[in-house]
């Protein structure tokens, strides 16, 4: 991407220059963040942010990037958040993202079926609340009970309304920051061998389908490599990318070990439990 400063104005008029760097699905977003730097620098406000997934914080710091005078701090309240809430701001401008916006839901139950609920129970039930996604930051699930990131604007409703997760009655509780247990990022190790590094091949072998049959869910872009729409089965992977795909969860691919006399790869994959 060119380095050269834009205006407000020239931002809005370059957005074809911006979308060639991006997805087209990404495109929406790039409106936004061009539109957030704009008014940060021109009309000297501080733009607040919902969580954004780190690949979108990735577009904003690049849009960013683009604009004279502008700091952008990034928060997801703790060190090693995945989803941060952004402040863009005119660099002579102080930005705390300490002293507000995001706080900690305590969910818990007496019920022993609590310990079967996942991550994805706890979002839809709060998602079912008639909550948006990027209101809600990083999910910690622990066996006896669950720690939510929330945005500090709608947390207090989802206290009052969250009762049940999955057919679990629950009670909800709003804590402090220092009361957060993150769960630390637990990984499943595999080590296959492929012929390629293509996306669909090791994909295939790590949600254990047939290529046939993982083919289906990349073209229809349920798909993302690093946070990015990938629809293309035959791009190729590296160590250090992060693979999701909806419905079937998500890998990285730590190191490739080597490659067999026969010419493949010995690669290792770090499964999400």
């Amino acid at each position: 991407m060119p380095s050269s400063p834009i205006s407000e104005g020239d931002g809005m008029n370059q957005k074809p220059e911006f979308y060639a760097h991006f997805h087209p699905d990404e495109h929406t977003f790039v409106d936004q963040a061009i539109g957030w730097a704009s008014r940060a620098e021109n009309k000297h406000e501080i733009k607040h942010t919902d969580f954004l997934d780190p690949r979108q914080q990735f577009i904003l710091t690049s849009i960013s990037n683009r604009f004279p005078s502008l700091q952008i701090v990034f928060a997801g309240g703790y060190p090693d958040a995945e989803r941060k809430r952004a402040w863009i701001a005119p660099d002579y401008l102080y930005v705390n993202p300490e002293e507000t916006s995001i706080e900690v839901l305590h969910i818990a139950s007496g019920d022993t079926k609590m310990r079967e609920l996942e991550h994805g129970d706890y979002l839809g039930a709060i998602l079912g609340l008639g909550i948006k996604r990027e209101k809600i930051g990083d999910i910690h699930v622990h066996e006896d009970f669950c720690q939510v990131l929330i945005a500090s604007e709608i947390i207090q409703y989802i206290d009052i309304q969250l009762h049940q997760v999955h057919r679990v009655q629950v009670s909800t509780e709003i804590v402090s920051a220092s009361q957060l247990q993150p769960v630390p990022v637990q990984l499943q190790e595999m080590n296959i061998t492929v012929a390629s590094m293509r996306l669909d091949g090791i994909a295939s072998d790590v949600f254990r389908m047939s290529r046939t049959k993982i083919l289906v869910p990349i073209k229809a872009g349920r798909c993302r490599v690093n946070w990015k729409a990938e629809e293309n089965p035959s791009h190729h992977l590296q160590s250090g990318d992060v693979v999701s795909l909806k419905g079937f969860g998500r890998f990285t691919v730590l190191s490739v070990d080597g490659i067999t006399k026969k010419g493949n790869f010995r690669v290792k994959i770090g499964k999400y439990s």
